[in-house]
């Protein structure tokens, strides 16, 4: 069994688009609200919030709809269209609101945006799931870990498309003193990347054939379930396997608390603490996802070897000792420099070692029928995360002090350490596999 490369990059363009958007949003969305509408950092959180608030319910509403779901183009792909149309229309609105209150502020126009972007959310949030779900959909259980790196890597190139771009169009130099900058050209190159990459998967992937091949595959494969008969006919987890899973979604929740607090809030901090622009925070983002891009082989070399639990690990440390630095560059230093950048890919290749293997680990624990419940269960806790930490880390920023910033998200990621002690199950190792064949046989 040989994992279709060619084809799981073309499934990964739809986590492409999404990346690309949502590195956009939690950037420019901030600033937008902060800077323009002079909201205050609790208020601005709230509505940055209000994203994962309504995945919370939305992941799983159009998750479950999409499984029953039976069109000529699949189950998902309706959803994956439908969303990405309304997001690319609605997005390109955002800006033209936000110019419009820039140079006649009005209450009117306020409400407009918090509208429009709520039925922005509502648009991504209709197809993120089936987007996620089309991979285990298309792939084989033991190849998902695999795939689940490609689709990682997708998903950094989407946001790392995205912020060279916002580098090269919004360098310091050119919004150095401006009262307010125009976002309308970033926002149309990030829908017509979102258009192209949807546009590409439609063309390229077609979902039916490829969906009843893998079930056709895994019908032969009854070993690959890994749930007990409770004697009735009905499938179970075992208790000990259900206390794994709720400490692994306890770390999941922990390190993005940790991870989303710096994401959401460190434009907002650079120009505040060091006086920096959007060219420099972009900058350093771009340089941390590069770190995540370039370590996924070796990540996945490393998890075969030493196990997914212990990969994971190490990547909590690290993560935690590098927001710690992050902490000590940015209130010695007033300007963005090279120690910062690397710090930046550290943090990239950290995360990539957290976030490949996360997922997996939680889909390893359940049965094969399962699988779009169980990505629930790590959205669940990610997105429960993401609900939070804007909220308590913009309110302690502007209670206490912005530099707050990195010590409170070193905090929750150092916690997370803990909270993996107690996984036993979902791990696997295989040290005879080279380069992205590491990933092979993880989900053994």
């Amino acid at each position: 069994m040989k994992l279709n490369n060619k084809r799981t990059f073309l499934v990964g363009l739809a986590f492409l688009s999404i990346c690309a958007f949502w590195q956009m949003y939690d950037n420019i969305v901030p600033l937008i609200l902060t800077k323009t509408f002079h909201m205050n950092e609790t208020f601005s959180g709230a509505i940055m919030a209000a994203d994962n608030i309504l995945a919370l319910f939305l992941l799983p509403l159009f998750g479950t709809i999409s499984d029953k779901a039976n069109t000529k183009i699949g189950k998902r792909m309706p959803f994956i269209l439908f969303g990405t149309g309304c997001a690319v229309i609605l997005m390109n609105i955002l800006p033209i609101l936000d110019n419009g209150y820039a140079a006649e502020p009005g209450t009117l126009k306020t409400v407009s945006f918090v509208i429009v972007l709520g039925l922005l959310l509502i648009a991504m949030g209709t197809y993120r799931s089936p987007a996620v779900a089309l991979m285990p959909d298309v792939t084989p259980k033991p190849l998902r870990s695999r795939a689940n790196a490609i689709i990682n890597l997708m998903g950094a190139v989407g946001g790392i498309i995205y912020l060279g771009v916002a580098a090269v169009l919004y360098p310091n130099s050119k919004v150095e003193g401006l009262a307010h900058v125009n976002y309308q050209p970033l926002f149309i190159v990030v829908s017509a990347i979102m258009f192209v990459a949807v546009g590409l998967l439609f063309l390229f992937v077609k979902e039916p054939k490829l969906t009843a091949e893998n079930k056709a595959l895994e019908a032969e494969h009854p070993e690959w379930n890994l749930a007990q008969d409770d004697g009735s006919g009905k499938e179970i987890l075992p208790a000990p396997v259900k206390k794994s899973l709720g400490f692994l979604l306890a770390s999941i929740a922990l390190w993005f608390i940790g991870y989303n607090g710096v994401t959401t809030w460190f434009t907002t901090y650079v120009d505040t603490v060091m006086g920096q622009g959007l060219g420099g925070a972009s900058t350093c983002l771009l340089v941390a996802t590069a770190g995540a891009i370039v370590s996924y082989i070796p990540i996945g070399m490393l998890a075969a070897k030493i196990g997914r639990k212990r990969t994971i690990q190490a990547g909590v440390i690290l993560l935690a000792v590098c927001f710690a630095l992050g902490y000590v560059l940015t209130t010695t230093f007033s300007s963005i420099n090279v120690i910062m950048f690397v710090v930046f890919a550290l943090v990239g290749l950290a995360w990539a070692a957290i976030n490949v293997n996360s997922l997996p680990m939680v889909v390893e624990m359940c049965k094969g029928s399962d699988i779009g419940k169980f990505t629930g269960y790590y959205y669940t806790a990610s997105m429960a995360a993401q609900v939070v930490t804007p909220i308590i880390a913009g309110t302690l920023m502007r209670t206490v002090s912005y530099k707050i910033l990195f010590p409170y998200a070193a905090l929750f990621v150092a916690l997370s350490f803990v909270t993996m002690l107690f996984v036993r199950h979902g791990d696997s190792k295989d040290g005879t596999r080279k380069g992205l064949d590491a990933y092979e046989d993880m989900d053994n």
